[in-house]
């Protein structure tokens, strides 16, 4: 695999690794500092992680996969969660995420060509009584609607200054 990484990304990884080696459960400390870092979790990371904790690549990366918090792939500057749990998809969630799609030329689960955005839909996250709920660069907007969507959205376009 082609190394992608500046310097400076191997170097972060390094030190996580070397940082969390021996505590109990390293993997997932590092795992989380890693994508706290780098915004993802490049396939280096992945491998350097098993070299330090004498773990196979197979199962950190299999932890990867399983919790739905990591990526492998970089996201976008602003991340939008839209949840598809019962409470918030019988509340209109799903409409939610078709207009969060179409405002921001994106797909659900990828990144807009201009890596503004990423649109990821979500099972639940925890705050059904706010439902339908989002949450944009973390921060959870509930009672959502198609123009509090397009409002949400716009903010950030203008701080961005991509419209005025």
């Amino acid at each position: 695999m082609n190394n992608k990484l500046n310097s400076a990304s191997l170097a972060k990884i390094d030190e996580i690794v070397a940082k969390h080696r021996d505590e109990k459960g390293p993997v997932k400390l590092m795992l989380h500092e890693v994508q706290d870092e780098l915004g993802y979790i490049p396939f280096e990371a992945i491998e350097k992680i098993a070299a330090g904790t004498g773990t196979s690549v197979a199962d950190v990366y299999g932890v990867v996969t399983f919790y739905t918090q990591f990526t492998t792939a970089p996201k976008g500057k602003h991340v939008i969660n839209v949840c598809l749990g019962t409470a918030c998809y019988v509340k209109g969630s799903k409409a939610i995420l078709d207009h969060v799609c179409e405002i921001t030329a994106t797909g659900v689960n990828k990144t807009s060509e201009d890596g503004l955005f990423s649109v990821d839909a979500t099972r639940c996250l925890g705050a059904c009584g706010l439902a339908p709920i989002f949450t944009i660069d973390g921060r959870v907007v509930g009672a959502s609607t198609k123009s509090i969507v397009t409002a949400e959205i716009n903010k950030i376009l203008k701080e961005e200054k991509v419209i005025n």
